[in-house]
């Protein structure tokens, strides 16, 4: 690749957080039936890549801050009209579609960490624990013996209702994945440059 037609774009950081989230999210949901350690523990890497991701987004270089790449959705039409055109606009950053791409996947994560901590602390686990009862289990409360075996019902309630919502919003992140991959690659096509080795390299077309 020719230096001198190409501009650094992606800093360090964002970089290795691109990556660790790709390794970290892949593992736990590969791990996601077996709910151990290994998934807890990548579940706690995402999440905190999550935070890390959110403050980029606000102090980092020009091309990682949310301000650079969160537009309307007037120019989310206009980018995705010259997609399909075959001559799209090129942006050094994210582009208008890119751009809310990556906070879906920033929603879908959080919501699928934050409802893994539930369900987790649900079971008496984690940072959550004992906190995280959704209506469905008060509506069990009660007093004396039945009401403990009401109460340990409506935990129980919690903890799958938890699950399902975490399931859920796991299987929908993958699915923004997979169209997160597709979109890179028509745009590698359409733009003639590869946007995987720019996420490693840091580096992009300059026109």
């Amino acid at each position: 690749m020719n230096e001198s037609a190409t501009i650094k774009v992606w800093d360090p950081l964002l970089r290795l957080f691109h990556w660790s989230l790709v390794v970290s999210f892949a593992i736990a949901y590969l791990t996601g039936d077996e709910e151990g350690e290994l998934h807890v523990l990548s579940g706690y890497v995402v999440s905190g890549l999550i935070a890390f991701r959110i403050l980029w987004g606000i102090v980092g270089p020009r091309h990682a801050r949310f301000s650079d790449f969160v537009t309307g959705p007037g120019k989310v039409v206009a980018y995705l009209r010259s997609l399909a055109g075959g001559k799209p606009q090129h942006y050094l950053g994210h582009n208008p579609a890119g751009g809310y791409m990556v906070i879906a996947l920033l929603i879908a994560l959080a919501v699928t960490c934050y409802s893994g901590l539930a369900a987790y602390g649900a079971e008496g686990h984690g940072p959550l624990a004992d906190g995280t009862s959704l209506p469905i289990a008060s509506a069990y409360a009660d007093e004396d013996n039945e009401g403990m075996e009401n109460d340990h019902e409506g935990m129980e309630g919690g903890e799958s209702a938890w699950e399902e919502i975490h399931e859920t919003a796991a299987n929908l992140t993958l699915a923004l994945v997979f169209l997160h991959i597709a979109g890179v690659f028509v745009s590698s096509r359409l733009h003639r440059e590869n946007l995987v080795r720019a996420m490693i390299t840091g580096r992009k077309n300059k026109s």
